[in-house]
């Protein structure tokens, strides 16, 4: 049972797995498989995560995380697995949750990055490991 249930933590967020894999062979990323997680940084993701509209060390795509170099990830890595795992509970849904959440808060007169009910779980383990 707990096999079935690792697969579909995998299969239920795919579809961003393979976007995120993709991105990072598109932006000739160095690839790295760790902990159950793709792994990936180079410079040309360092590019294009400086142009974010809140500018990014790392971002998660279901189980592909692209950083600026290999650095972030290693700085990052807790954080990111937060993501990780939201994207295995929220499977493809995770994006546009985010992405409301985000608009609601911004409609609010709020940060919909920093107040982001998402970036906050991950913020707090950042919070534990200091």
């Amino acid at each position: 049972m707990h096999q079935l249930i690792r697969l579909a933590a995998y299969l239920w967020p795919l579809p961003y797995t393979l976007f995120g894999f993709a991105c990072g062979l598109l932006l000739a990323g160095r690839f790295q498989y760790r902990d159950g997680v793709f792994e990936i940084h180079s410079p040309a993701i360092a590019s294009v995560l400086k142009r974010f509209p809140v500018a990014a060390n790392a971002v998660t795509f279901g189980h592909a995380v692209l950083a600026r170099d290999n650095e972030m990830l290693r700085v990052m890595r807790q954080h990111e697995r937060v993501h990780v795992r939201q994207y295995e509970r929220w499977g493809v849904v995770f994006v546009p949750a985010y992405l409301l959440a985000s608009a609601f808060l911004y409609l609010q007169g709020k940060d919909g990055y920093r107040d982001n009910p998402f970036e906050k779980e991950a913020y707090a383990v950042d919070a534990a490991d200091s």
